[in-house]
């Protein structure tokens, strides 16, 4: 029986998850951990980072974003410091640690993508890129 399309790319996003995990079971961190922390140390340049901005940005439900952040804490990836303006609001802030561990995750992740498209020309992973995003883009509209 042949996979549809939606098949394929949940059959690729799981392998791609468990290998990543896998590799990073040693850093102390998940693939969903990973992310998060990412996308707090490069929005941290532009301004505070608060838990709902990483709720939002990955669709999750604020209890998980709570479970993630408190890894994060846990691993002295994060801190949370008060804002000036609103005593209540926390912003998210990166630690040197999490730079470190950042760059062994890039490391990681390229390691993957080398070893997931072997064999496949550049143009042919083009195509692929292009056809995910307009169909990504199908199912955001």
């Amino acid at each position: 029986m042949e996979r549809d399309c939606g098949a394929w790319i949940n059959l690729l996003s799981h392998l791609v998850k468990r290998r990543l995990n896998n590799t990073l079971v040693n850093l102390g961190i998940n693939a969903m951990q990973s992310r998060v922390l990412h996308y707090i140390r490069v929005h941290y340049r532009d301004g505070p980072v608060f838990q709902r901005d990483v709720e939002v940005a990955f669709g999750l439900s604020r209890s998980t974003v709570t479970g993630v952040l408190q890894h994060l804490e846990r691993e002295g990836l994060i801190c949370r410091e008060s804002v000036q303006e609103d005593g209540r609001l926390k912003s998210l802030v990166p630690t040197h640690k999490a730079d470190e561990l950042d760059e062994q995750v890039r490391a990681c992740l390229q390691q993957i993508e080398v070893e997931m498209t072997a064999g496949i020309s550049p143009g042919q992973v083009q195509i692929f890129v292009e056809t995910v995003s307009k169909m990504s883009s199908n199912l955001s509209g």
